[in-house]
């Protein structure tokens, strides 16, 4: 009779166990699809949209990242989405719509979801400054983003987009109030960056700048041939 039991309760938890999968599966199956109806129905019979893949991934942040839009707005929309919810990198919905230049999904999580712009760490604000995706760095700093956020090893926005050579970015960033006297945790100014990573323009720009408004505050490296206004 005990052996029957037992079998009857492992064959249980395995029923149980599928039954768990099955939602994960398929709304991966729809966000690697961009299947809206398939996420919609599922939805709306209470699947949690909060689920995350077998590697920890939620899948609004899956949809973000591969571009799946349809799903992703259907999951940004949902009843008791998690917009803090992170993958392992500590990456929420809104640093991707942010990395992928997706504006209309930004302004729609910040503008009708009220989710929160500033973090601790990396930011929304890294992300679009990184990849050089103007519209939202603007659409970010006019939110009340933190300009000078820091990241874990203390690099802000203006490093990030001077590394990635994203010229009229960085204009925008000091236009917006950066303050390129900064240093990380490496003691880097976002001139270091620039040079590092052998963005000669960039770094240039910045040499010029920087003898205009702190003089008194010189540079070790020679003048620049060229400069911004």
């Amino acid at each position: 009779m005990n052996t029957v039991r037992r079998l009857a309760a492992v064959a249980a938890m395995l029923v149980s166990a599928v039954a768990w999968a099955a939602p994960v599966d398929d709304m991966r199956h729809a966000v690697e699809f961009d299947d809206v109806k398939a996420a919609q129905k599922m939805l709306a019979r209470g699947v949690d949209p909060n689920l995350v893949d077998a590697k920890g991934n939620p899948m609004l942040v899956v949809a973000l990242r591969e571009k799946s839009l349809k799903v992703a707005q259907a999951l940004i929309r949902a009843k008791d989405i998690d917009f803090d919810k992170t993958n392992a990198a500590g990456e929420t919905p809104l640093m991707m719509a942010s990395l992928q230049n997706e504006l209309d999904l930004v302004k729609l999580m910040v503008d009708q979801m009220e989710v929160e712009i500033n973090k601790t760490g990396w930011t929304p604000l890294h992300y679009a400054a990184t990849n050089g995706n103007n519209e939202i760095v603007k659409f970010l700093v006019d939110h009340a983003a933190y300009i000078d956020a820091e990241s874990p090893n203390g690099s802000t926005p203006l490093m990030m987009a001077a590394r990635g050579g994203h010229i009229e970015t960085v204009k925008l960033l000091l236009d917006e109030g950066a303050d390129m006297r900064l240093k990380n945790q490496q003691g880097m100014t976002v001139i270091d960056f620039a040079e590092r990573y052998h963005q000669k323009e960039i770094a240039e720009g910045l040499k010029s700048r920087w003898q205009k408004l702190y003089p008194q505050t010189p540079l070790s490296a020679q003048p620049p041939q060229k400069g911004w206004n």
